[in-house]
């Protein structure tokens, strides 16, 4: 915690508080003070000045009270290949820009115990796997992405890689990480996949496009955006060809 002395006044005929010099007396109070020892001399300089001494001597300046926030437990010990999802979106193209690396979604709440308590364990695992992305997803910032994606037990995590998609999805607490490190042994030897990352499943992207999760410009085709395109045309329950409007379950879009 730091404090320091906005604004600062002196007392003709005082010095630098601090100073190697000789102090005449008086005090002097300077801007910038943080926690320096304040020497108040005696009073016979308001005497000489003319001035009525107090009983009290009452010396007041404004203050500036600097405290920094305590790191919360779920940005603790945080590793570069540690990446924190703040949106659908974000988790969608984070997934699909991966390639062929091992990507870990974390799915945590601040207020559950369990998720607190694996949290050096995770990061630790992450520390000795640089090659692997862990995705942090925050349930109480992102609760409707986690309903579209039936996230319903905490901590929970996902695992995937490439065009291979999902491998696996499993809970565990500190007393089941060996289900995490097991799951890290057997998929996460590098290797190549042909094609492009597949990312979530048709029916979860469906389901957080229909709530607003996250949308598409059909005017701009990246890669990401024709691989959704082309999977609402291939999950259309209704598709007109001689319209301009695709409908996906209660979705409508115009193409």
């Amino acid at each position: 915690m730091a404090v320091s002395l906005k604004t600062g006044f002196c007392v003709p005929g005082s010095k630098e508080v601090g100073s190697n010099k000789e102090r005449n007396s008086g005090f002097c109070l300077k801007s910038g003070f943080k926690g320096t020892q304040l020497v108040v001399s005696d009073q016979r300089v308001f005497a000489d000045l003319g001035f009525k001494i107090p009983q009290k001597l009452g010396v007041y300046a404004q203050t500036s009270l600097c405290v920094s926030r305590a790191m919360r437990w779920w940005e603790k010990t945080l590793k570069p290949n540690i990446v924190e999802i703040n949106s659908a979106q974000e988790l969608v193209d984070s997934l699909l820009n991966a390639g062929d690396k091992l990507v870990i979604i974390d799915f945590y709440s601040p207020g559950c115990g369990g998720c607190r308590a694996l949290h050096p364990k995770i990061c630790q695992l992450a520390e000795l796997n640089p090659t692997a992305i862990f995705l942090k997803v925050n349930y109480e910032e992102l609760k409707s992405m986690c309903y579209s994606l039936n996230i319903h037990v905490l901590p929970f995590f996902r695992i995937y890689r490439g065009a291979e998609g999902r491998l696996c999805s499993f809970s565990c607490t500190n007393a089941t990480i060996k289900k995490f490190k097991d799951a890290l042994a057997k998929y996460g030897t590098e290797r190549c996949s042909l094609g492009p990352a597949k990312g979530l499943e048709e029916s979860e992207i469906l389901k957080l496009v229909s709530n607003g999760e996250i949308s598409i410009d059909f005017s701009s085709r990246s890669t990401t955006e024709a691989m959704m395109e082309d999977l609402i045309l291939t999950n259309t329950n209704i598709f007109n060809p001689s319209s301009t409007e695709v409908f996906a379950g209660n979705a409508v879009f115009a193409v």
